[in-house]
């Protein structure tokens, strides 16, 4: 596939759609899909009428034109571009066949998101026996894999790394037919570090200059020219350079106008002059203005200020809040460590309570009575599978999990996010929270802060998120105490509290007693406080050990003693934090007169 760089002269419009121009109301054979097609989006995906992405991207993707799209998450971006695109291959005058090869490529950042396009992909082609879809990521059989590709595959899932690997290993990959290329998550790929593995794929599928590609035994020309799409849900830098190597003259999907100033080089556009003075004038009072995160409107977001050694015997408190109230729901935590959700896990599915029997007769049972799962990107490629499959069918769960979970996947009927540990980079919450209130449903999202760490909620607002406190005496108040409510009284602290009291000394007496706990514990205090170090951009001034009490983040895994840290730059800045608060109080030197 040629590969579309723009010479400064080059044109790129912008062309985005706000939503009062696009269809108020409309279907989806409205925006020239086949019925067929419209009638598996309705019956295998319950899409009846198109989101408003899809109702923007699919005649454009239809027409022929590159497309950036800029969109929340949970707004049914995948169906976006497999749906033209296969509208498009089943409208071939001839029928594709597997000995042509691969015509559509969709680049995704993780093994999850490629199996969930690979199954939607499957649901829309039930019709469609003669378009063959097919995946590639780390993980799998790379042999098995290679004889998918020798057979044929119409249109191709991939992880980069992988398909890098068989562009360059694999001769029997057929890919001269290839007319569009799709960068899903776009900036979750290059957050990875995919960056030179992307531009190498398009510098491989750019050698082929033949303006016919081959079909069968005939010369093809296509009908529409090849053809890009690349979505994102945040836009920065890196996803800017991929645009302008990767698309030509595109059309922009969901972003306004403040977005098209600040992240286009202006370098690059032509324009009408009058247009292009007041471009400009504009991109002068925006151009230091922070980027808006785009959120779904039903979203409920709420923050809780939470001392740091009472962190775990909180978390542990609405976690069975929650599943009390309402069993039946799916809840999701992200944790900054494999280490700490493998310790979450284990403490969740053997903690028991009450610590001690008020009589004979009380059993004590699984303090958090729910099914409990994990993810992270430490688990072996079978054990992800199983997971991501189990959490997507179950009426009623518990998710466990890093980051490896906040990007791009559909988990149905996802109630509540819970940020335990605070996302390393800023543009992370969006992904984070966007795994629930999805395609217009209703869903609640909890932050977690230290009282030092209050900040960040400044710079959340900076993009527009605002975030409104949780009630957290009143849910603590509401937890009896072997049988007894709490007095109604103000403590002098949160931390304080009889039930946070009473919980934390039975889960510091089960962490001693469990020798394989405790270790679990161990390890996931010091990854933490490791991960803790690795916040990047603005966010470095906000979350910095050197304020951290390292005996109070001991605490939160339930430990009694802080176990030593092995890394010494860490324990520099310990140190560091120590000498300036002795520095603070330094005592006045004594003056001595001579009488």
């Amino acid at each position: 596939m040629e590969q579309k760089s723009k010479s400064s002269g080059g044109k790129l419009k912008e062309e985005s759609k706000n939503s009062s121009e696009v269809f108020a109301s409309c279907s989806f054979s409205s925006l020239g899909l086949h019925q067929t097609l419209c009638d598996q989006l309705k019956e295998r995906l319950g899409f009846e009428v198109p989101t408003q992405v899809q109702a923007q991207a699919i005649p454009i993707v239809l027409s022929g034109r590159h497309v950036l799209v800029n969109a929340a998450t949970g707004t049914g971006k995948t169906v976006a571009y497999l749906a033209p695109i296969i509208h498009l291959l089943q409208n071939y005058d001839e029928r594709i066949q597997r000995s042509d090869g691969t015509f559509a490529l969709v680049l995704v950042p993780t093994r999850e998101l490629c199996m969930q396009v690979y199954e939607i992909l499957q649901k829309l082609l039930h019709r469609f026996h003669w378009i063959v879809p097919g995946y590639i990521m780390g993980g799998e059989n790379r042999s098995k894999e290679k004889a998918r590709l020798r057979k044929g595959v119409s249109i191709l899932v991939a992880t980069p790394g992988r398909l890098l690997d068989h562009l360059k290993n694999t001769s029997s990959f057929v890919h001269t037919n290839l007319r569009w290329i799709v960068f899903d998550e776009a900036d979750r790929i290059l957050e990875l570090g995919y960056g030179k593995d992307i531009e190498e794929i398009l510098n491989c599928l750019g050698t082929t200059e033949d303006k016919s590609v081959t079909k069968g035994n005939s010369a093809v020309t296509p009908e529409v020219q090849k053809q890009n799409l690349l979505l994102s849900a945040t836009l920065n830098e890196k996803v800017n350079h991929l645009a302008q190597i990767s698309l030509e003259n595109p059309v922009m999907i969901g972003l306004d106008d403040k977005k098209i100033l600040r992240n286009v080089n202006h370098n690059r556009i032509s324009l009408e002059p009058d247009v292009a003075d007041r471009v400009e004038e504009s991109r002068k009072m925006l151009s230091s203005s922070p980027e808006e995160y785009k959120l779904p409107a039903q979203l409920v977001q709420k923050y809780i200020k939470v001392p740091c050694g009472s962190r775990l015997v909180v978390l542990l408190s609405i976690l069975k809040h929650l599943f009390e109230r309402e069993a039946s729901q799916k809840v999701v935590v992200f944790f900054s460590t494999c280490d700490a959700v493998d310790f979450h896990y284990s403490l969740l599915s053997e903690f028991q309570w009450p610590a001690m029997s008020q009589s004979e007769t009380e059993l004590r049972q699984i303090f958090l009575r729910c099914k409990t799962l994990r993810l992270h990107g430490n688990m072996n490629h079978e054990d992800r599978k199983t997971t991501f499959q189990a959490f997507k069918t179950e009426k009623s769960a518990l998710l466990l999990s890093t980051d490896v979970s906040a990007r791009g996947l559909d988990f149905p009927k996802v109630r509540c996010i819970i940020q335990y540990d605070s996302p390393g980079e800023a543009t992370e919450y969006v992904h984070r929270v966007g795994r629930t209130a999805r395609l217009g449903e209703k869903g609640d999202s909890i932050l977690f802060l230290q009282p030092v760490e209050v900040d960040y909620l400044t710079d959340l607002e900076k993009h527009g998120v605002t975030l409104a406190e949780y009630p957290l005496l009143k849910l603590l108040n509401s937890f009896p105490l072997y049988g007894l409510k709490h007095q109604v009284k103000k403590f002098v602290s949160i931390e304080m509290h009889p039930w946070l009291l009473t919980l934390q000394r039975a889960l510091e007496s089960f962490i001693s007693a469990e020798p394989k706990l405790k270790k679990l514990a161990q390890d996931a205090f010091c990854s933490w406080v490791r991960a803790y170090t690795a916040h990047r951009g603005e966010l470095k001034q906000i979350f910095m050990v050197k304020k951290l009490h390292l005996g109070h983040v001991a605490k939160s895994f339930a430990l009694k003693e802080q176990p030593s840290l092995v890394n010494k730059s860490i324990q520099k800045q310990i140190k560091k934090r120590k000498r300036d608060e002795r520095k603070k109080v330094k005592p006045k030197k004594r003056v001595i007169t001579k009488s």
